[in-house]
Parts: structure tokens; sequence; C-alpha cells
């Protein structure tokens, strides 16, 4: 592991973008905790490579805004955290294309920084009571889980392909629009309820779904260095 110069420049606009929003914004929540956050997301980041990459760690210092919102039930800002995430969710896969930077540690970095941001929000939402707090442990198990395994087989000296199935990347959509969709709502003072039911029905089966077409995926062998 070592440091990259352009990490190091993410890494420092990222952490000034926080400290401008801590500074002006006033966030609900414990100010030491966040400051705390978005400075260990930015030395862990400054030893990540790839301009990709930096882009979806913007969705790590994001999760910092994205919990003290929703615990606080201040859905507005809230809800263009969410945007400004999705939007990032949205450009970093077509970034690494254009750069010809996919690789798999983007691959495995990608869902574990989705996670945390919607692991992040989930648990916020549930606390503040926009839904049910087992619904938020589904969406920590959606991304926990396949995380855990993947450490265990590399731990387990075991060759393992790490990259997004269609599986993942629907159920990610799905949770991100679904919760979007119950904070706008619910910041326009209207009744959210069909989409809760939604997700509640919705992402246990996605997650189930992800869950099954990733252990089929870990099942088959790994291509070899090189081979397409």
């Amino acid at each position: 592991m070592r440091l990259h110069p352009t990490s190091c420049a993410f890494s420092l606009v990222y952490l000034a973008l926080g400290l401008v929003w801590l500074w002006f914004a006033h966030p609900p929540g414990a100010l030491s905790l966040e400051l705390v956050w978005l400075a260990g997301v930015a030395v862990a980041g400054m030893l990540v490579p790839g301009v990709a990459n930096q882009v979806s760690l913007a969705r790590a210092y994001l999760a910092a805004p994205a919990a003290a919102y929703a615990l606080a039930g201040d859905l507005g800002p809230l809800a263009v955290t969410m945007a400004v995430a999705g939007l990032t969710d949205l450009v970093d896969g077509t970034i690494a294309r254009r750069l010809e930077e996919p690789s798999t540690f983007g691959g495995g970095l990608d869902p574990v920084i989705d996670g945390i941001f919607l692991g992040a929000t989930a648990v916020g939402l549930a606390v503040w009571g926009a839904f049910p707090l087992w619904l938020a442990c589904v969406v920590i198990v959606r991304y926990l889980l396949p995380g855990v395994a993947g450490a265990v087989l590399l731990l387990a000296h075991r060759p393992v392909e790490i990259h997004h199935t269609v599986t993942g990347q629907i159920s990610t959509s799905l949770i991100l629009v679904l919760f979007g969709a119950i904070v706008l709502l619910r910041a326009l003072n209207q009744d959210p309820g069909n989409f809760v039911t939604g997700a509640e029905v919705v992402i246990p089966i996605v997650t189930l779904a992800t869950f099954v077409h990733l252990g089929l995926t870990l099942r088959r062998p790994a291509r070899e260095p090189g081979r397409a």
C-alpha cells in the first residue's frame, strides 16, 4: 500500500468540502464524530488508486451527512445528499471504463462503499421512524455478508474474481430509489406508505436474489490472469 498523488489530491478536496459543510451547514449530530469520520475516510482514501474509485469514495464521505440528517429527520438535505450519492454511483463505472481502469479492487470497493452509505442511511431512517428497523438490518446484511464471504475466501487463499453481478447492481439501484422516494415524499409531507410497503417486499427479495446469484458466481473457478 502506498500513497497516490491523485488520490491525495482527491482526499484533500473531499476533506475541505466536508469541513466547509460542517462549518456552514451546522449539521445535526455529534460534530466530533462527523469530523473523525471525514478525516478517517480522507486518510484511507489516500491509499486508494484510480479516479473512478475516488468518485466512488464520495459516497463514503456522504455517509456522515446522510446519517446525521436521517437521524434528525432533516429530510430535505437528506434527499439532496442521496441524489448526489446516486449520481456518483451512476458515473463511477463510466469513468472506469472511459479511463480503462476497471479492476478487481474497484469491483470489490464499490459495493463496500454502497453498503456504508446505504447502511448509514437505513439505520438513521429506521431510528427516526421512517420504516421498520428490521428493514435496515436487511440492508446491512445485504452488503455485509458478501464482504465477509469474500474476505474469508481470500484468507483461505482461494482465488476470487470480484466483479459486479446484475442482481447486485439491480438491488443497489432499487434500494437507493425506494429510500429516495420515501425520503422525498416525507420531505414534501406526502404519505410514503406505498413505497414503504414496496421496500418491505422488494428489498428482502432482491437481497436473497443477490445472495443466490453471488453464491453461484463464486462456485465458478476464477479465470486465469490475462484471459478475457
